[in-house]
């Protein structure tokens, strides 16, 4: 597959504003909540061959990721004003839990392709110290850029080979992110939906205990 040829039919400005085109497409592919937009694949295209510097790449992408997700952090921070008092009170066990492991939630999300933001906001949520958000999401998303560059640049795109071989328009990659954001829309829902006190009671009943202090 011409890898260059894709990248370009799905974001056709790439090839002519290079750097910018991939700092604009991960910020506002990490900026709009679940709706993912590819930004790997351009990544991962950019990085093949020495057109571009691999490390700007990397670094590119994992700051205006980071950006993105902070301004998801911080609005879901206020987010208690929108959200009803009903809908905070069944979700501050699920805040507490992932509060606890927050920085390790937070790096974690953002080193892995799983969907991020299912961590980011009730991280928001439960008012998380946003400083250490920041660290642990910039360090997480410079891992892995720096994994899909190393190996976009040094073996190739042979890896991504299963799931786009069968792909003939690009219209397909556009309908299933739809689809994809959807799906991660209605578990948002569904999360803010469940008695949290009475599915971690058993298994984390530290969280049903109000905190005294905040992080």
């Amino acid at each position: 597959m011409d890898y260059a040829a894709f990248s370009e039919a799905l974001f056709p400005f790439v090839s002519e504003v290079g750097y910018l085109a991939l700092s604009l497409v991960s910020f506002f592919g990490s900026l709009i909540p679940f709706v993912p937009l590819p930004s790997f694949l351009v990544l991962a295209t950019m990085a093949v061959g020495d057109q571009f510097n691999i490390h700007i790449l990397a670094i590119l992408s994992a700051v205006t990721a980071t950006l993105a997700k902070q301004i998801i952090f911080y609005v879901s921070y206020s987010g208690g004003r929108i959200i009803s008092e009903k809908t905070r009170k069944r979700m501050k066990p699920f805040e507490r839990l992932v509060k606890k492991y927050g920085a390790g939630a937070a790096f974690v999300a953002a080193a892995t392709p799983i969907p991020d933001d299912l961590v980011y906001i009730p991280l928001g949520l439960a008012k998380y110290n946003p400083r250490r958000f920041f660290v642990a999401t910039l360090t997480g998303k410079i891992v892995l850029s720096y994994v899909i560059v190393l190996i976009s640049h040094f073996v190739g795109l042979s890896l991504v080979d299963p799931l786009l071989e069968d792909i003939k328009d690009t219209s397909t990659i556009y309908i299933g992110m739809i689809v994809f954001g959807v799906l991660l829309t209605a578990m948002v829902i569904l999360l803010l939906r469940l008695d949290w006190a009475k599915i971690l009671g058993r298994v984390a009943p530290w969280t049903l205990i109000e905190e005294d202090k905040k992080d």
